[in-house]
């Protein structure tokens, strides 16, 4: 495994942890999916799915709103040079998936 991917790796590990520390959602579930660190490290796109749907737009906000705390939290478990800043974004695989699906369904 390439250098990268052992950091996208434990970066995803160790972002989904907090997240089920700081974001509680009632009845709902959110997914750390896949991150893409840059090469210098400097920025680290997060994508994560968040089901029911309904309630992505909060929990993306949340995300933004508490990514320092994410990072002074990361900083005491992870031992990096340079950690990223973190670019929040919602994976619409699975409801994508479910749409196909659907039309597939139908013919």
């Amino acid at each position: 495994m390439a250098r990268m991917e052992q950091v996208n790796a434990l970066l995803q590990q160790e972002l989904a942890f907090l997240i089920t520390q700081y974001v509680p959602l009632k009845g709902g579930l959110v997914t750390v999916v896949w991150v893409d660190c840059t090469h210098d490290l400097r920025e680290a796109t997060v994508a994560v799915s968040v089901l029911p749907e309904k309630f992505a737009g909060t929990v993306l906000g949340q995300l933004r709103k508490k990514s320092g705390i994410f990072a002074s939290h990361l900083r005491k478990r992870i031992k990096m040079k340079r950690l990223p800043s973190f670019r929040w974004q919602l994976d619409t695989t699975e409801s994508n998936a479910a749409v196909l699906e659907d039309i597939f369904q139908s013919l």
